[in-house]
């Protein structure tokens, strides 16, 4: 199977991990930012794609997707 987002997902997870920021950096530029216990909390993890993880949201059901980063690993810009 061909994936053809790879290249573009290897950049990124390469600019993200490259440029790895503090929580409160993060949450400055997207809002709600999750550790790993945080996800694990609020969402049900579908599967992972790095740097996504698909995700479905406790609270009501919506299905979408978290950015994350490796180091510190945090997971943030959700959208559905």
């Amino acid at each position: 199977m061909n994936d053809t987002t790879e290249p573009i997902r290897r950049e990124m997870v390469k600019d993200l991990n490259e440029n790895a920021t503090v929580r409160a950096e993060l949450e400055k530029q997207y809002g709600q930012v999750w550790n790993t216990e945080e996800l694990q909390r609020d969402f049900s993890v579908v599967g992972f794609l790095a740097p996504f993880v698909q995700v479905k949201r406790k609270s009501d059901g919506e299905e979408g997707l978290l950015t994350f980063q490796h180091f510190p690993r945090f997971y943030f810009d959700f959208s559905s």
